[in-house]
């Protein structure tokens, strides 16, 4: 809304200029996100206090009914609001890839919502179940896909098939053609990267700051892939229109670090399905759009390996009847071999910046 009307003004005024800029737009949503974050956590975190918390799973480490039992969950909502508050001031509305990110993202959180509040309200670790979860998480990114699949069809001067094709990264011009099964593939990023941040959600200050990371990295991508200019120069596959996600993934940044100051240990407050359901699912839709799916498993490297060891200890549980970690997820694994939270908390946080490098240098070696 302020970037029309001081695009509006600038004509005018030369000052107001400056919300042309792309980067200046994304800096203006992380700082609204970020401050907006800060302003109402506190009051939302004393008003979650009065509904009560919701129970410490039995089947989680030991320490955590201790040390977590009593702390309220929902704060993802902290997050969403920066989010919606700094991408509607200062993105372009205009451009429709900025609502489709927001359906994802709002529709994930809205999913969350409800499971967390009914953890809350029945005083039980089990919200709705999985596999509602699953269909709901579904449905609204086969819409998104379907949608942004269209966008890029339509767009002029991008070559026929492309828009379901997955790119691989290190070639130039290397493209898997999928035709409709990109749906399929599509929804299964949007909907996998969502649930990966869900699990790795299990430490204070795990999953905020390797989603802050990311969508700093997806920032740039989608600066670089959205500009015909540096597109080219850097030999990427241009994506007409979603430069403006940067500004989306500034506020994720903006809204994080809100949240962080509430969450990090001891968390005042966790951010529940609310956050991670929505935080994972923006990630994985920015990264369809922008058609760096296979980056995001470089980039999301944690969540991806976070997920992984939830797979291998069921499977091999189910087959063998032994289990592969002392506790999945994996941070749990650690736990239990006698790390200390900080610990585990800061190490995945330096694997997830050298993860993040390597992605992004996907961009050059080619």
């Amino acid at each position: 809304m302020l970037y029309f009307l001081f695009s509006q003004l600038a004509s005018d005024i030369a000052v107001f200029n400056v919300v042309n800029y792309l980067t200046f737009r994304t800096g203006a949503g992380l700082v609204t996100a970020f401050l907006v974050a800060i302003i109402i956590g506190k009051p939302f975190i004393g008003w979650l206090k009065t509904k009560g918390s919701q129970p410490i799973r039995d089947d989680g480490p030991e320490t955590h009914v201790l040390t977590k039992a009593g702390t309220p969950t929902m704060g993802g909502f902290i997050i969403l609001l920066g989010i919606l508050a700094g991408t509607l001031l200062w993105a372009d509305l205009s451009n429709p890839y900025i609502w489709v990110v927001l359906l994802v993202t709002a529709g994930f959180g809205g999913i969350g919502f409800l499971d967390d509040w009914r953890k809350v309200t029945k005083r039980s670790s089990a919200g709705i179940s999985g596999k509602a979860k699953l269909a709901l998480q579904s449905v609204v990114a086969l819409i998104a896909v379907i949608w942004m699949t269209e966008l890029l069809s339509s767009a002029p001067n991008v070559p026929d098939g492309f828009a379901t094709s997955i790119a691989v990264p290190f070639f130039k011009d290397v493209l898997i053609p999928l035709s409709y099964g990109f749906f399929l593939f599509g929804l299964i990023v949007i909907v996998g990267a969502s649930n990966a941040v869900n699990i790795t959600d299990g430490l204070d200050g795990l999953a905020i700051v390797p989603v802050m990371i990311a969508a700093g990295s997806f920032g740039f991508i989608a600066y670089f892939v959205g500009s015909a200019v540096y597109s080219n120069y850097l030999f990427l596959n241009f994506t007409p229109g979603t430069g403006e996600l940067a500004v989306i993934c500034g506020t994720i940044i903006g809204a994080g670090l809100g949240f962080l100051w509430y969450n990090a240990p001891p968390a005042m407050v966790f951010m529940g399905d609310t956050g991670s359901l929505s935080l994972g699912g923006a990630i994985g839709t920015i990264a369809v759009a922008v058609k760096h799916e296979i980056v995001l498993a470089i980039i999301g490297g944690l969540f991806v390996l976070e997920a992984l060891s939830v797979m291998i200890q069921v499977a091999s549980f189910k087959l063998t009847g032994k289990r592969v970690f002392r506790m999945a997820p994996v941070h749990h694994h650690f736990e239990k071999m006698g790390w200390a939270e900080p610990t585990i908390v800061i190490r995945f946080w330096i694997i997830a910046v050298v993860l993040a490098l390597i992605g992004l240098s996907t961009l050059k070696l080619r």
